[in-house]
């Protein structure tokens, strides 16, 4: 029986659905998950944990790590949104770690597919292939340049960081 596979199209299908009729960053992911039943609480948690999705037949919560930046806790927000939206099924998932690469030692062995799917799911959501390449090539951005990577990532509200990464999985970097 072989390994389950990340299911990119599922992802980028969803994410489309959900983005039906914007076409300009931010991402307001609160609203997002407001329109989706969930409620977003921020409390101080554990420094490795990032998130926390809880739901039952009554009623879905995100919770966020009041510690961390605000890039980070949008990241997460999209991130448990995604377990929401792709994972039914678990009434409870804890992300400990902020992990923004779409894959890495662990998750590339596909053991969790779960995760490596919700991380893809944020990106998407917060960095939508289409308007990032829209506009890199309107405003020209020189990917070697930090200030003009800092200001694209303040744009989308995401850190340096989750922008390098999604640019070099899009081939723009």
């Amino acid at each position: 029986m072989s390994a389950p596979r990340v299911s990119y199209a599922r992802v980028r299908n969803r994410v489309e659905r959900l983005l039906s009729g914007l076409s300009e960053p931010p991402v307001d992911v609160e609203a997002l998950a407001a329109s989706l039943g969930a409620e977003i609480r921020v409390f101080k948690l554990e420094r490795d944990v990032s998130g926390v999705l809880y739901r039952d037949r009554d009623r879905k919560v995100i919770v966020v790590n009041a510690a961390h930046s605000a890039a980070r806790r949008r990241f997460t927000i999209a991130h448990e949104l995604g377990h929401l939206l792709l994972h039914p099924g678990e009434p409870v998932h804890v992300d400990q770690g902020a992990r923004i690469n779409l894959r890495d030692g662990v998750s590339a062995t596909a053991e969790e597919v779960d995760e490596v799917e919700a991380n893809a799911f944020a990106a998407s959501l917060l960095m939508p292939a289409a308007w990032l390449r829209r506009d890199v090539s309107e405003s020209g951005v020189d990917v070697e340049d930090s200030t003009e990577i800092r200001r694209l990532a303040d744009r989308y509200g995401v850190s340096t960081q989750a922008m390098l990464v999604r640019l070099a999985s899009l081939g723009a970097a």
